[in-house]
């Protein structure tokens, strides 16, 4: 048996089918991992969801996969980029987006000794308290007060994480980290306006892995979102145990994943319009 984790695969159902074939995946002796945003801006997220559900496999939320929820529930419209319209006129619409609800936004397999999650987590907490913190919004998300959440999920702030953030103000803040984070500043605060590659960012900010004292140091963080990471300077992920799985399949980068087991990886390559070096991510 092998587990494998996948990178973000936005709606590129073709390579997630071509990856597949690659790592010779087979349901009743393997197990996959993946690191959300299955869906948007690439072209079929609606058989893409279909295929990642059929597989059994564990999906953490990402902020593409909110977002479709979001318009879903009527608390959001659709951005310009967007490509979920088949999704939400699917026959198995509420079946699929049901089951997309109820994923977690954080997996922590003890055993294997790895956390996946879709972007990361901010330097104040520890594993355990970034498991406590996921369970609290996954019960708001599966609960009857989900509408109201998805009304109040957007925003920038807080920024700085503090024990004492109440309600929305709180279940933002840990959406935010875990769903958009890529750095922070000196003093943990996350700093959501910068998107691109690690060099790019203003001097008092680093990649959230990189910051001195983070709590969840030592942990081995598996997690995607953030193409400009791998698509651009940074490379040598091993002195700070994460492992990004984000190549950029909808820039036309390859499709990524990686056996936990040995770290071994594998790619496919993109069917989509290559990279041409004015990529800019966006949320």
């Amino acid at each position: 048996m092998a587990t494998f984790a996948i990178g973000d695969i936005q709606g590129c159902h073709q390579e997630l089918l071509d990856l597949l074939e690659a790592i010779r995946f087979e349901p009743s002796r393997d197990r996959l991992w993946f690191t959300g945003d299955l869906v948007n801006r690439g072209p079929d997220s609606l058989n893409t969801m279909r295929t990642v559900r059929d597989t059994g496999g564990i999906v953490v939320l990402g902020n593409h996969d909110l977002h479709l929820l979001a318009i879903a529930y009527g608390k959001a419209l659709p951005r310009k980029k967007d490509t979920l319209d088949a999704i939400l006129a699917a026959p198995d619409r509420e079946e699929l987006l049901e089951w997309l609800r109820t994923r977690p936004l954080l997996h922590i397999d003890h055993e294997l000794g790895y956390t996946l999650v879709h972007a990361g987590l901010p330097p104040q907490w520890d594993a355990a308290t970034a498991e406590s913190c996921a369970r609290e919004v996954e019960h708001v998300l599966r609960g009857p007060k989900a509408g109201k959440f998805f009304a109040r999920m957007y925003g920038d702030l807080p920024d700085l994480w503090a024990e004492g953030l109440e309600k929305w103000d709180r279940y933002r803040y840990i959406v935010n980290a875990l769903t958009r984070l890529r750095y922070c500043d000196q003093d943990g605060r996350v700093a959501l306006r910068y998107k691109g590659p690690p060099g790019s960012q203003p001097a008092d900010c680093k990649p959230w892995y990189h910051l001195n004292g983070r709590k969840n140091r030592g942990t081995h963080i598996i997690f995607g979102h953030w193409a400009t990471v791998t698509l651009g300077q940074e490379k040598d992920f091993a002195p700070f145990a994460v492992h990004p799985l984000d190549t950029g399949c909808v820039w036309g980068g390859p499709l990524t994943a990686m056996r936990l087991e040995d770290r071994r990886y594998f790619s496919v390559p993109s069917r989509q319009q290559p990279f041409d070096g004015r990529y800019h991510e966006a949320d």
